[in-house]
C-alpha cells in the first residue's frame, strides 16, 4: 500500500492526486513518444465483442480475479485510461470515500465483470477498480460472466488490434477452415485477411471448375488448405521467400506477384525462382 499517515481522509486525497498525476503524464509522455493515439484507452467491451463476434455467455459465479487482467468497460471509456486512473476530478469525492473505506480495512462488494479469454470487462465497479490498482492490490473479488466468441482474444492490447479481429473473423466466415488450420493463418496488416479471401475464392472457383463438382465452402477451404497453401509455404520456404513476416503474408505476397508478373495460377519450382528477386517487397 502506499504511504499510510494513519489520517485516513488526508492518505485518500494523496492517492486520489497522485493516480490523476500518474493518468496526465502517461498522456503526456505517449505523445512525446509518438506513441499511437489509442495506447492507454481503455477496452471498450461493445467494440471487442463486435470485432470478435458473439456466440453465447454463462455465469461462473463469485471469483478472485487478478487486477491487471481488468482492461476493458462496458460504458465508462471517457471516465479512465487504461490502467484505470481517472482521467477527471469530477470523481474525486466518490473516488476518496471507497479509498478511505478500503484504508478502514472495510470490505466492498464484489464488483461485476464480463469475461473473454483471459481478459475482463467491468460492468458495475470501475471506481473501486481504480482504487484498488492505486493501493496496489494485485486481486479483487469479481462476480463473473464469460463471453463466447466465434475467434479469441488473445493479440488484443489496443483499440488498433479490434480490427484486425475483425477483418480476422470475416475471413474465418468466408474461409471456414478446422480451428487447428486457422489458427495457422496470420496476417498483421487487417486488409491482408480481405485479400486473402478473395484468393481463396478464386482458387476454390477453378477447383469447381476443374472438378465439375459442386463443392460446399468448409471443403473447398480445406482442400486449398491441404492442396495449395501447405505445398506452397514448404516451396518458399525451400527458397527462402518467407522473409521475415508469417507464412500466410508469404504466401499472399508471391501469389500476388505470380499473377501479376507470370499470368498463371500454377506453381513450379521455375515460377518460384523467377519470384525471387521480388523477396521482400508487397503486392
Amino acid at each position: 500500500m502506499p504511504w499510510d499517515t494513519g489520517l485516513h481522509q488526508v492518505d485518500a486525497e494523496t492517492d486520489f492526486q497522485r493516480a490523476r498525476r500518474r493518468q496526465v503524464l502517461a498522456a503526456l509522455s505517449g505523445r512525446l513518444r509518438r506513441e499511437p493515439d489509442d495506447i492507454n484507452l481503455i477496452l471498450p467491451f461493445d467494440e471487442v465483442v463486435r470485432a470478435l463476434g458473439r456466440k453465447g455467455e454463462r455465469s461462473l459465479g463469485l471469483q478472485t480475479i487478478p487486477l491487471a487482467s481488468i482492461v476493458g468497460t462496458v460504458d465508462r471509456a471517457r471516465d479512465f485510461d487504461r490502467r484505470f486512473r481517472p482521467r477527471s476530478n469530477r470523481m474525486r469525492e466518490r473516488w476518496q470515500g471507497i479509498d478511505m473505506a478500503l484504508r478502514r480495512g472495510r470490505g466492498m462488494p464484489p464488483i461485476s465483470v464480463y469475461r473473454i479469454g483471459d481478459l475482463h470487462f467491468v460492468r458495475d465497479g470501475h471506481h473501486r477498480v481504480s482504487v484498488a490498482l492505486a493501493l496496489r492490490h494485485s486481486v479483487i473479488e469479481a462476480r463473473v460472466t464469460e463471453i463466447e466468441t466465434e475467434i479469441a482474444a488473445d493479440g488484443i492490447s489496443r483499440r488498433g488490434d479490434l480490427v484486425v479481429k475483425d477483418y480476422q473473423r470475416l475471413f474465418r466466415g468466408r474461409v471456414p477452415l478446422p480451428p487447428e488450420m486457422a489458427a495457422r493463418i496470420r496476417v498483421a496488416d487487417p486488409w491482408d485477411y480481405a485479400q486473402l479471401s478473395e484468393a481463396v475464392e478464386a482458387w476454390s472457383f477453378r477447383l469447381v471448375q476443374d472438378e465439375r463438382a459442386f463443392l460446399d465452402r468448409p471443403t473447398a477451404a480445406r482442400r486449398w488448405f491441404e492442396e495449395e497453401y501447405l505445398p506452397v509455404v514448404a516451396m518458399l520456404h525451400d527458397a527462402g521467400l518467407v522473409g521475415d513476416g508469417t507464412d500466410a503474408e508469404a504466401y499472399l505476397r508471391v501469389a500476388c506477384d505470380r499473377y501479376r508478373l507470370i499470368r498463371t495460377h500454377e506453381w513450379s519450382d521455375e515460377i518460384v525462382a523467377r519470384l525471387r528477386p521480388r523477396r521482400g517487397r508487397r503486392a
